[in-house]
């Protein structure tokens, strides 16, 4: 967009941004008053402490925006000339970063090439005094922001060549002994600290692994010889902490190719503001969309959609999201059905991307079989779905779907992968097949998701009574019990608060003992004869708290960002947890199943991964994510009322074939996104397609894959196409990526090669069948496989093939080789 006369440009320090955020509400979000007038826009509504510059140190990022009539915003930071008057009070880099030279007033006045300019007011204060330096507050977010705590450097556990710190500066105590009462003086140095070996190898001075972290005359180096000039002090220990971080500007509409200046503030407990732009950590969720520097700067990519970029100081954790419009013209669109049209057909509109056409009905009902009931649809289905006329039949295909068995098996298969439903040891099946049929049942009655979920939590007695029981015989410890009831029911991984502050998240250690004192007071007790499929859990009385083994706080039950709460001594705790996560206010809940259940439709989270819901991971459209929350619990958690929400949606019914527009969209479904077959659904259609079972040991005949109680089951084909193992709680342990084992397995395999030759298959029994014509057979196979009619080049194909061959038992098999390997029968499109 060219810089006009008539655009508005407003100069600001990040702080000036911050204070319209804050006045106006996420609705208007950074826009200044007079957005759409064509004249200079300056404001200074948060009061003089964010344009003062306090100590020798200080800095301030400007951000510069321009606007057109419309308002619509545009970062020209580095498009624009600074200028500071009077000259020597504060310096102005290109990039807009200001620093002080001396105490004083200034003004900095910022020029666009088109004669546009705009000017703010800071003023210095205690530039020549020795202002004390803080350790935990300014020297541990040096060694932060260069990576010297990471995992993979000096703040793994172990340390590095002698030398280590807490990961992340969680703990800064530590790292200050480390520091100054290690390394017999040499590591720093309060007389000499040019000579230290702190600054020497991070400025390669002196050899050092990690390479040059900063620069001779950086902030880092000065600051750094300040405090061991000082002594090396800790601080008074009473020093402010970081409360939270605030990203300005919070969000924006970016062009491809396009750049934007963020601006991060710290705000401290005692109530202080500090700009710690150049301080904090960057990443974007999507490498493929932007890239963030070092210095606050986003940068774009060519593809269009939204990508956010985390912003993480001192443990704190913040977003930037951009949504980056592709341009085109979105004139047309399927009928809004529901919400869920409306909200992805306006995202879709924003951000100029046209949606594919809906799909035909033959794909609709093989999509929808195989999604809801784990399976292909028989090629009467297929005839018939494809000769009935009713307007409504895409609808009533999804209630007969809902209301099958198969359904039941799909979904049961599902959970139990997640919820660890297997064999212990080769042994006890019969815990294993019980729980596997409770979920079954639940979820054929379609019991509210949450009493399904308060059922297995708080599950108490013997497994043959009591069949959820058997879930706690794969989640032993309280720490299994937390982290997999936080990934399964709230989509949170909070693994790593066990040890130390989540560095992506806002959970603490206190969070996660906290959390973990609802199951402290589980108790388990094996039958006679040490029987873990007789196992009984059940609550002991006794207070209910855990105790934090870093500080040895003892902390009561505490759902995640909630307040403690009060359990009487002969009350389960457990029984309050399922409370709050039921209750329509958790902000987790009911989010992280609609977004796990999205997923199983579309081949994508909203949140991707699916159970990593933190802030820094946003949905990539909020708004859809809330309303399909908001909708499941006002339908009483109705998991079956969900799918049907899902599955009636015009998008859902958008072909996968991408437009000129959309192919290189991946994240707002503006089309249907092909997924593999999973490995049981794939297991069971080489089964229906070849007409040749599997038998499974110690299972009746005919059981499908889809329908195997236990996780465990060995099965070579099962196992190279990705079938989980119930190991943990994550669906990642479903594989969907492809292989060349894969691929050999279906070409040459002699398990596909016995069941496409089997006497009793589908190919010797078309052989056989003398009396019907050729093209109806190939007519079969197609129905049969990919519920349609073949395409006249199709037909002449096979039944070119057909004369050909002389023995047609041999042919057929040729052309069911041919069918199963194709992409169309090894994906859902």
């Amino acid at each position: 967009m060219a810089i006009r006369s008539r655009l508005t440009l407003t100069l600001s320090t990040a702080w000036i941004f911050l204070a319209s955020f804050l006045a106006s509400g996420p609705a208007r979000g950074l826009e200044p008053a007079a957005a759409a007038a064509p004249a200079l826009s300056i404001e200074n509504a948060a009061g003089p402490g964010y344009t003062q510059l306090k100590g020798s140190d200080a800095r301030r990022q400007l951000v510069v925006t321009a606007r057109d009539g419309t308002g619509q915003p545009q970062d020209v930071t580095r498009k624009v000339s600074f200028e500071a008057a009077p000259a020597g009070v504060v310096h102005v880099d290109p990039s807009g970063l200001v620093t002080p030279l001396a105490d004083g007033k200034a003004k900095v006045l910022a020029k666009t090439p088109d004669g546009l300019a705009g000017e703010v007011e800071l003023s210095v204060e205690s530039f020549s005094a020795p202002l004390p330096v803080s350790f935990p507050n300014q020297v541990v977010p040096i060694f932060t922001k260069h990576g010297c705590n990471a995992g993979g450097c000096h703040g793994k556990s172990s340390g590095q060549n002698g030398f280590k710190l807490s990961l992340l500066g969680f703990y800064p105590e530590e790292d200050h002994e480390y520091l100054v009462k290690e390394g017999r003086g040499r590591r720093i140095s309060a007389a000499a600290p040019e000579q230290s070996l702190l600054l020497q190898k991070a400025m390669n001075v002196v050899p050092h692994g990690g390479g040059l972290r900063f620069e001779p005359g950086s902030y880092e180096h000065r600051l750094l010889s300040r405090w061991m000039l000082q002594g090396m002090p800790y601080g008074t220990g009473k020093e402010p902490k970081v409360a939270s971080i605030e990203v300005v500007p919070e969000m924006r509409v970016m062009g491809r190719e396009g750049e934007q200046q963020i601006s991060v503030f710290a705000r401290y407990t005692d109530g202080s503001i500090e700009d710690v732009t150049r301080m904090a950590q960057y990443e974007a969720n999507d490498r493929e969309m932007a890239e963030a520097g070092a210095t606050g700067l986003v940068k774009t990519h060519d593809l269009a959609g939204e990508v956010a970029v985390m912003v993480r100081f001192q443990g704190q954790v913040g977003v930037f999201r951009a949504s980056i419009p592709l341009g085109a013209k979105v004139e047309s669109l399927p009928p809004a059905r529901s919400f869920i049209d409306e909200l992805v057909f306006k995202k879709l509109q924003l951000l100029g991307i046209p949606p594919s056409a809906p799909c035909d009905d033959a794909t609709y009902l093989r999509r929808a079989t195989i999604d809801i009931a784990g399976r292909l649809p028989a090629g009467a289905e297929a005839k018939a779905f494809a000769e009935d006329v009713d307007p409504a039949k895409r609808e009533k295909l999804v209630d007969r779907l809902l209301a099958s068995t198969d359904h039941a098996d799909t979904f049961a298969n599902k959970w139990g992968a997640i919820l660890r439903n297997k064999k212990l040891n080769g042994n006890y099946t019969r815990g294993t097949y019980a729980f596997h049929d409770w979920i079954r049942e639940s979820l054929h009655q379609n019991k509210p998701y949450d009493q399904f979920v308060r059922e297995i939590i708080a599950a108490s007695g013997e497994m043959g009574q009591n069949p959820p029981v058997a879930w706690y015989r794969s989640v032993k410890t309280v720490e299994q019990q937390v982290e997999d009831t936080a990934q399964l029911f709230l989509g949170l991984r909070i693994q790593c608060a066990r040890c130390h502050h989540h560095p992506f998240e806002r959970w603490s250690q206190d969070d996660y003992y906290g959390y973990a004192a609802f199951f402290s007071r589980v108790k388990r007790k094996n039958a006679p004869g040490n029987r873990a499929d007789e196992q009984r859990v059940f609550h002991e009385r006794g207070a209910a708290e855990a105790r934090n083994p870093k500080n040895g706080q003892t902390l009561k039950p505490t759902g995640l960002g909630s307040a403690p709460l009060a359990v009487p001594p002969d009350q389960d705790p457990r029984l309050a947890l399922a409370d709050w996560l039921a209750d329509p206010k958790n902000p987790f809940f009911a989010k992280s199943v609609a977004n796990r259940y999205w997923k199983h439709f579309f081949s994508r989270g909203l949140v991707e991964p699916e159970d990593d819901m933190r802030v820094t991971n946003p949905p990539s459209n909020p708004e859809l994510l809330d309303a399909l929350a908001d909708h499941f619990v006002k339908s009483g958690f109705n998991l079956k009322g969900l799918i049907r929400e899902i599955c009636r949606s015009s998008v859902y019914q958008l072909s996968a074939e991408p437009n000129e527009h959309n192919g290189r969209d991946k994240q707002n479904f503006s089309r249907f996104y092909p997924k593999r077959l999973p490995a049981e659904v794939l297991h069971d259609a080489l089964v229906h397609a070849t007409g040749t079972p599997t038998g499974f040991g110690g299972l009746p005949e005919g059981t499908r894959a889809i329908q195997l109680p236990d996780t465990n089951v060995q099965s070579y084909m099962l196992t190279v196409f990705g079938k989980p193992q119930g190991e943990s709680a994550c669906e990642c342990e479903r594989s969907q990526e492809a292989s060349l084992a894969q691929s050999l397995y279906l070409l040459n395999s002699s398990e596909i090669q016995g069941k496409l030759s089997n006497g009793n298959g589908r190919a010797a029994r078309l052989a056989q069948d003398a009396a019907r014509p050729e093209e109806d057979k190939v007519r079969e196979l197609y129905l049969e496989l990919f519920s349609r009619e073949p395409a006249a080049e199709d037909l002449a194909v096979a039944t070119g093939h057909l004369k050909k061959v002389p023995e047609k038992k041999a042919a057929y098999e040729d052309i069911l080789w041919a069918l199963v390997n194709t992409k169309e029968f090894l994906f859902n499109h």
